[in-house]
């Protein structure tokens, strides 16, 4: 059997042979958060998925009318909208919402429809005064009150608060602007718990958007979304950064129903590569190279004898993410300023952790079973007392446009996860068996992920 195609032991407990992240924490040059370190993984089964789950339209309808009207979306950052008349158009599912800055700085959200020949009120973000629908000119004030119906003597039947714009939930955190359509159900926190405690060192809020790029996918959002829950695939994806990235390494917590992490340390060799001969500065070189979400291209570190590549890149990373951000960064750990602390928030928010620059993605189903919206943020932060840089817009990419080119090494990664998903959607049409594998650590998140999805669906 070759090296690389090695088992890992396959037991519920087991982790793959080398390193565990947790043992990279006990080297860590600074002390690594308690939150990190608590071991919350969990044995969930080892029963298969049935491709029907991305596939069968009855079942996309399924989550449309039991599961995303009862969730909490992530639906704009604050710096979208920081002015009072500021609008932002959010759709998913089938739904169209505006969220309006109100006088008093707060956000509201309304249902972007007209009520009275049900066209939409708006099919663009900006800065408003009123909702004027393009048809026959009804007008609502941005709190969602009726402000205007021309040939109002035809319509006496009209009055009042049947006339006000349906609302949605709206909650605010660390800088995201959420919605929920349906009333009641869990607060916003209560929803998120324990990311906001979590996040709470490393100030989501003080950053902005300053990189946006979208692509519609040719597969089911779930199946886009799962392409960012587990690092097993970067044996076969991502070759070329198996010599700094420890994939098979990487630790998996599952937190409540909503919320689970994956951590993938960077700056040590893949566990897929033993007997590759490797030292140090081979292993800084590679992270060098292939890493543009912590290190400027063409950038040179020199490892020290007796130092390792993740210490080294550490200290770099610490000086150099608080000279951008103005502030000091003493106090991080080695593994908050280079490894991918993958958060999931389900059903389609995945925020980075970290003091680097955060990635941030969302799916959304554009339109159907069988495509996905993706986007991908960076937020960076914003040096006190200086003004923040003005808002980026999502630049959507062509089906001929690659997402290298709006955000370079980390698209040309992107790159490499968004080639398999049509041929992952196409071959869970094909499939004879019907039938998904996972395994039973790695891709603990993927099955984490669709029992919470079943939560909704049998309610």
């Amino acid at each position: 059997m070759a090296e690389n195609d090695r088992p890992c032991s396959g037991d519920q407990s087991a982790r793959c042979p080398g390193r565990t992240w947790d043992e990279l924490a006990d080297a860590d040059s600074r002390t690594v958060p308690v939150f990190l370190r608590r071991d919350a993984s969990r044995h969930l089964g080892s029963a298969p998925l049935s491709t029907d789950r991305y596939t069968s339209p009855e079942f996309f309808q399924q989550e449309v009318e039991r599961m995303w009207p009862r969730v909490w979306q992530f639906a704009a950052r604050e710096e979208e909208m920081p002015q009072p008349g500021d609008v932002v158009v959010y759709e998913n599912a089938g739904r169209s919402f505006l969220l309006a800055r109100q006088p008093d700085g707060s956000v509201r959200a309304f249902h972007n429809v007209c009520l009275h020949r049900g066209r939409k009120l708006r099919t663009t973000s900006g800065n408003v005064s009123e909702f004027k629908c393009p048809y026959h000119a009804f007008t609502w004030n941005t709190d969602g009150t009726l402000k205007n119906i021309p040939c109002r003597w035809d319509f006496p039947h009209l009055e009042g608060e049947k006339m006000e714009l349906p609302e949605a939930q709206v909650a605010l955190w660390g800088g995201f602007i959420f919605i929920k359509e349906d009333a009641g159900g869990p607060t916003l926190q209560e929803f998120l718990a324990p990311l906001p405690e979590h996040f709470e060192r490393w100030q989501p809020e003080q950053r902005v958007t300053t990189a946006w790029a979208g692509k519609v996918v040719a597969a089911n959002w779930k199946a886009v979304a799962e392409a960012f829950m587990e690092a097993f695939h970067v044996i076969a994806t991502h070759p070329q950064i198996m010599a700094f990235t420890g994939d098979s390494n990487s630790k998996y917590n599952l937190y409540g129903d909503n919320v689970n992490l994956a951590i993938t340390p960077f700056g040590i060799p893949s566990p897929h590569l033993e007997g590759v001969d490797l030292d140090q500065q081979a292993v800084m070189d590679a992270f060098l190279k292939y890493n543009g979400r912590v290190v400027p291209q063409n950038t040179t570190i020199t490892v020290p004898e007796g130092r390792s590549a993740r210490e080294v890149m550490g200290d770099f990373n610490r000086k150099r993410f608080g000279e951008l951000a103005g502030r000091d960064f003493d106090h991080a750990s080695d593994a908050e300023v280079q490894d991918a602390l993958t958060y999931n928030v389900f059903p389609n928010f995945s925020p980075w952790g970290g003091f680097s620059p955060t990635v941030l993605y969302r799916w959304r189903p554009w339109p159907d079973q069988d495509h996905t919206l993706m986007e991908v943020r960076i937020l960076s932060f914003v040096r006190d007392g200086e003004p923040g840089p003005g808002m980026v817009p999502m630049r959507m990419l062509d089906a001929d446009e690659n997402w290298a080119s709006a955000l370079g090494v980390l698209g040309s990664v992107i790159d490499q996860d968004m080639g398999n998903l049509p041929h992952v959607q196409a071959g869970m049409k094909a499939s004879k068996t019907k039938k998904l594998q996972l395994g039973n650590y790695q891709e603990s998140r993927i099955r984490h992920f669709h029992q919470t999805l079943d939560k909704y669906l049998e309610t």
